[in-house]
């Protein structure tokens, strides 16, 4: 009777202990709300962090945000750092890029039809609107390839106004935006040019964390990764309306339509899915692209010869396959 009514009152201690709280994660954005992230905002909808036992804020980014002061503070454990990640050791920064949702940089140039501006050799020497950080990276790229001079350049001033009055001007935009806002305000096919077809081997949207919590709690970068790719393999290949709810309601500017689109060319371009992610899974890197895209970018100016890149990233929480049998 006595080990009973110590078995009855273990059991009974169990069924009231509070069950063990989520780790909380606020992962910061490198702009607003949109189809681009829609995989990160699919696992919160659906619960696939919460099953990793992550309890997940999603925080926007924008033009004034620097969400890089935050993680340095402590007050972040996650970024999208762009494409940057070799900037990490250029400037001696304590943080490291864990995994690549983007395996083609969606930057594109975008030109009118029927002008003769339908390839990137074409724009030697006609005006091209871009801005300043583009100025300074992948521009470079196309600049060392195709002839391009600083002559060239107009300043980018997020306005398609400039655009639309001269037939002569490129610009730059975002292969799941610009295009399809063109259509829609001048009902025209823009002649739209992503720069990873031109050969930019850059990755994107690049989950970035602290080396310290990599040294320090490598299980929560993990379950971090492995959620978020799976949350993509969920946008991409299932229903993604839970995600665009989120996007929807975290940005009330997004409509429905531009958030179809956006979905609809990652996938027709490989955005997130191709090349090493067919046989490593999404957010895939690897160690010989890394060093392909350090030396096309050092032979035209952007990084400085000899740095060693390796601290810029690790493959340690990627390439293990995960979420790939959601891939119908």
């Amino acid at each position: 009777m006595r080990r009973a009514a110590w078995l009855m009152l273990a059991l009974l201690v169990l069924r009231v202990a509070p069950a063990a709280a989520n780790d909380r994660i606020v992962f910061g954005l490198d702009w607003k709300a949109e189809a681009e992230y829609g995989g990160f905002y699919q696992a919160v909808a659906t619960g696939i962090y919460a099953r990793h036992g992550l309890d997940v804020t999603i925080e926007q980014g924008g033009p004034q945000i620097n969400h890089m002061t935050l993680l340095m503070a402590g007050r972040m454990q996650f970024n999208l750092s762009g494409g940057s990640a070799i900037e990490f050791v250029q400037q001696k920064l304590p943080f490291v890029a864990v995994a690549a949702i983007f395996q083609k940089d969606p930057s594109v140039l975008i030109a009118h039809p029927g002008v003769g501006n339908d390839n990137f050799a074409a724009l030697k020497g006609k005006p091209i609107e871009i801005a300043a950080d583009v100025r300074a990276g992948w521009w470079r790229f196309l600049a060392g390839k195709f002839g391009y001079s600083e002559s060239q350049i107009r300043p980018y001033t997020f306005s398609l106004a400039p655009f639309l009055a001269d037939k002569a001007l490129t610009q730059e935009g975002y292969l799941g935006s610009e295009p399809f806002l063109i259509e829609q305000q001048a009902h025209f096919k823009p002649v739209v040019l992503p720069i990873a077809d031109a050969g930019y081997l850059g990755y994107d949207d690049i989950i970035a964390t602290s080396t310290k919590l990599v040294a320090t709690n490598p299980d929560l970068v993990q379950r971090f990764v492995d959620a978020s790719i799976e949350g993509w393999y969920s946008y991409l290949y299932s229903d993604p309306s839970p995600g665009n709810a989120l996007i929807r309601k975290a940005n009330a500017d997004m409509p429905q339509d531009l958030i179809d689109y956006g979905r609809r060319v990652m996938t027709e371009h490989g955005v997130v899915d191709s090349g090493d992610t067919l046989k490593l899974g999404i957010g895939a890197m690897t160690d010989a692209r890394w060093t392909e895209f350090y030396h096309s970018m050092a032979e035209v100016g952007v990084y400085p010869p000899g740095l060693d890149i390796a601290p810029a990233y690790t493959l340690r929480f990627v390439n293990r396959g995960v979420g790939m049998e959601m891939k119908p």
